[in-house]
């Protein structure tokens, strides 16, 4: 089911329980799909690919990025000297 966001804003406890009866929502901004609202007991997709064993945790945490290097001149200077 889509519904705007006026709509949903409109008539959120009506939205609400076809979500508590097992419909998913999508919410749309100007047509555009936005936003989705799914039962709370229906695993997400990654929860699927967990259980079905074709995806894992990360072992570690994420590594902060680096510091960014400084350079002097235009972006397309340095790529062009980079391909020589």
């Amino acid at each position: 089911m889509n519904v705007g966001v006026k709509e949903l804003r409109d008539g959120l406890s009506k939205h609400l329980a076809e979500v508590c009866a097992g419909h998913t929502v999508t919410v749309t901004d100007h047509g555009k799909p936005i936003a989705r609202i799914v039962p709370i007991d229906r695993p997400t997709r990654l929860e699927q690919l967990l259980a079905e064993g074709r995806v894992r945790p990360a072992q570690r945490p994420k590594q902060p990025a680096r510091e960014p290097l400084k350079a002097e001149g235009e972006v397309s200077d340095l790529i062009a000297n980079q391909r020589r």
